[in-house]
């Protein structure tokens, strides 16, 4: 019980004010109970379940049952057992981007360079700059939820103010702008839609897939949930879309159709599933030291190519989609 109140002691500091008083607000008006009694709850459930604040409400524990709350990994639980499963010594491929571009260069088909390399080597920040989608893409290789990430035209770029770009916003590589597969396009434009799936190695040595899901653009270049965009659940044998896409703001609605393109979120096919499935498996088994791992898989019209790694992969990516607890399909490994 001690560790769990220091936990939620670390959730108050880390805490999201704008957001939570936005979740308190809009459970205050749904439920018509007041702001005191529920943040009296919200308290309790992160001391007796060890979730964040926040995740009280992402996770509708304002209307859940004991049972019921007590199915869900919150952020305590997923921080232990994705470093047990991921041990400190030996993640550093999948915190730093441009070690896991190298270790898994297999399954990576589109052009990058280290902000180092390319200040000594201007032939290969001009062939970057020339690649066929006409972007680059800048990031920080330590870089978290795709913060800090940007996506320039190449013509308006060159070799020195390229460099120039990454120091300014502390980045420190870039990379050829992957060209999503034409279904993914027509679902969104806005910015690249990537497969997330995670893996699990069992006790057998053999690979597990405990979650498939879409990442959804809505009108952002990047598609994580905290950028406000939707994830939806996929069907782990075929790839199609079981549900709506949902968000990580407990104030919009789940979105069977994506809101800007009309096109159905809900029963879209993802292509070349049998290869993503295929290739991740393989991936997972190059290095088993990391256990458990959220991949994140471009789809081209050439196929799936990998983007990156995750040692401390999303809960609520994992769980909202599917509007249901999964910390039992951890437990088994947990032992």
């Amino acid at each position: 019980m001690l560790k769990n109140i220091l936990y939620t002691g670390y959730y108050i500091k880390e805490m999201n004010w704008k957001s939570f008083r936005t979740f308190l607000k809009k459970v205050k008006i749904e439920t018509g109970r007041s702001a005191f009694s529920i943040l009296a709850e919200c308290v309790t459930c992160s001391v007796k379940y060890n979730i964040s604040l926040l995740e009280y409400f992402q996770f509708h524990f304002y209307k859940l049952t004991d049972a019921e709350r007590r199915t869900y990994a919150g952020t305590g639980y997923m921080y232990e057992y994705q470093l047990k499963m991921n041990p400190r010594q030996g993640r550093s491929v999948l915190e730093n981007k441009l070690e896991f571009l190298q270790q898994y260069k297999d399954f990576v088909h589109h052009e990058y360079i280290s902000l180092s390399n390319m200040q000594t080597d201007i032939a290969a920040a001009e062939k970057l700059l020339n690649n066929k989608s006409g972007k680059v893409v800048l990031k920080n290789s330590l870089g978290q939820c795709g913060q800090g990430i940007e996506v320039i035209p190449s013509a308006l770029l060159n070799p020195a103010t390229i460099i120039t770009q990454l120091k300014k916003n502390g980045n420190d590589f870039a990379e050829e702008f992957v060209v999503q597969h034409p279904a993914l396009m027509k679902l969104s434009p806005a910015g690249l839609n990537t497969i997330r799936i995670v893996t699990q190695i069992n006790e057998a040595g053999q690979v597990d897939i405990i979650a498939a899901r879409l990442r959804i653009t809505i009108n952002a270049e990047v598609d994580n949930l905290a950028a406000g965009n939707i994830a939806a659940p996929l069907d782990i044998d075929t790839g199609i879309a079981q549900g709506p896409g949902v968000y990580s703001d407990i104030t919009k609605n789940d979105e069977p159709i994506h809101p800007v393109t009309k096109v159905s979120v809900t029963g879209f096919q993802v292509p070349f599933w049998k290869e993503t499935i295929a290739m991740i498996k393989e991936a997972a088994s190059i290095n088993k030291h990391n256990r458990s791992v959220g991949w994140d898989i471009a789809i081209t019209e050439n196929g799936p190519e990998l983007i990156e790694g995750n040692h401390d992969w999303c809960k609520l990516l994992w769980q909202l989609p599917v509007h249901k607890g999964l910390k039992a399909d951890l437990e088994k490994y947990n032992k």
